[in-house]
């Protein structure tokens, strides 16, 4: 509505001071107004932010050994597949904790045997009464805790196998490096009692899909809804759109110097890797495309207030207009608005209902027909301006 009323400011400036300069020729009367017609206009309205390209998926890849780095397999920005090494840590200490574990087993297991055939012995004897309860039953606890040892040797051998395995830190996903926090030859100390413990070596994401964060003004976030299509450009590619689909809308807001905003995620295909994490990017989310039978433009819409203001510039007079403002329309203001149509008889108002709008056209659903012709008006404020600087004009040149 601006950059039309601005042009119509410029077309009448240029009016005045061509018939001003004129010369011989007949002043042009001063126009602060502009006709339009009824008829289908293409509404097109993008909500605009900016927003920051972060990762759908990223993992942590942790060692859960401790001892030196021997080998790391990926730089940052190397994209590798599911399964391959990415670090390997010193195996000595795990080696022979191991080999321990192994032989500890095999002790456990004799001494089992020994006891299971010292208990089949006592036992006898004891059907027999040649040895007492108490000794049967010290033979009893002396099986149990061997076959005690033998779980607990097999326990420690798997503990083994498994902290030798973790020396060898593989991918768990098929992404891309982007960041590594551990250098070959580094010493890293591991906690292996906590839940997810473990020394961070690199972080991975996947970066055939990436998502944008959004921040969109309150006042426009009613207007956004999951699966619209939105349109991005960075810097880097400047000549380049790339396309996206909103796929959640966060509830909590964000406050920064007094301006609310929500964040909006924007899934985008990245096959070519082009969209780097950490980009900035600016968002165009299209609200509306879509063309409608009948519309206005925006600027030819009056409310009650200011009526008054323009309706005797175009000849209506106060009675005829406080006749108009008698009725009670419903809607005023929200759905319901004044034009003021040409007619032969001269400008007459209008009440309208509207629809969509784009800010620059209004949809029309009744009070008006195809072709009629409305009268568009800058506001009163501006009016008031033309006719000063028109006046000053006339006095300089006339």
């Amino acid at each position: 509505m601006n950059q039309f009323l601005i042009k119509s400011f410029t077309i009448v400036l240029s009016i005045i001071f061509l018939a001003s300069c004129g010369g011989d020729k007949k002043e042009e009367e001063f126009k602060f107004y502009t006709l339009k017609e009824a008829g289908a206009q293409q509404l097109e309205l993008t909500v605009e932010a900016s927003g920051t390209v972060e990762a759908i998926s990223s993992i942590e890849i942790k060692s859960k050994a401790s001892g030196q780095v021997l080998f790391l397999g990926a730089e940052i920005g190397d994209f590798v597949e599911k399964g391959i090494v990415l670090a390997r840590i010193d195996q000595r200490t795990p080696t022979n904790t191991l080999a321990q574990a192994n032989a500890d087993l095999e002790v456990a297991k004799v001494r089992l045997t020994n006891a299971k055939n010292q208990f089949n012995r006592s036992k006898r004897l004891h059907d027999e009464g040649n040895i007492s309860d108490k000794a049967f039953e010290d033979v009893q606890e002396a099986s149990s805790s061997a076959q005690a040892q033998l779980v607990r040797a097999e326990v420690f051998l798997e503990n083994a196998r498994i902290a030798l395995d973790d020396t060898s830190v593989r991918s768990p996903i098929a992404g891309t490096v982007i960041s590594r926090l551990a250098e070959v030859g580094q010493v890293i100390t591991s906690p292996t009692s906590a839940v997810g413990g473990g020394t961070l070596l690199m972080e991975m994401a996947d970066l055939n899909k990436v998502r944008v964060r959004a921040l969109i003004d309150e006042i426009d976030i009613g207007k956004i809804s999951i699966g619209q299509e939105a349109t991005l450009k960075v810097s880097a590619y400047r000549d380049k759109r790339f396309t996206g689909v909103v796929s959640k809308i966060e509830p909590m807001s964000q406050v920064d110097q007094n301006v609310t905003t929500f964040p909006v995620l924007i899934d985008i295909e990245n096959k070519d890797n082009l969209l780097l994490i950490g980009m900035n990017t600016d968002v165009e989310i299209e609200i509306l495309n879509e063309e409608v039978a009948l519309a206005l433009p925006a600027g030819s819409l009056r409310t009650r207030k200011d009526i008054a203001s323009v309706a005797p510039l175009l000849g209506i007079t106060k009675k005829d207009l406080n006749n108009f403002l008698t009725e009670k329309v419903a809607g005023e203001n929200f759905n319901t608005f004044i034009v003021l149509k040409q007619t032969k008889k001269g400008a007459i108002p209008a009440w309208i209902k509207v629809g969509k709008t784009d800010l620059n056209h209004v949809e029309v659903k009744s009070g008006i027909d195809q072709k009629e012709i409305v009268y568009v008006l800058p506001s009163e404020g501006l009016i008031k301006y033309q006719q000063k600087f028109s006046e000053r004009v006339k006095g300089r040149f006339g």
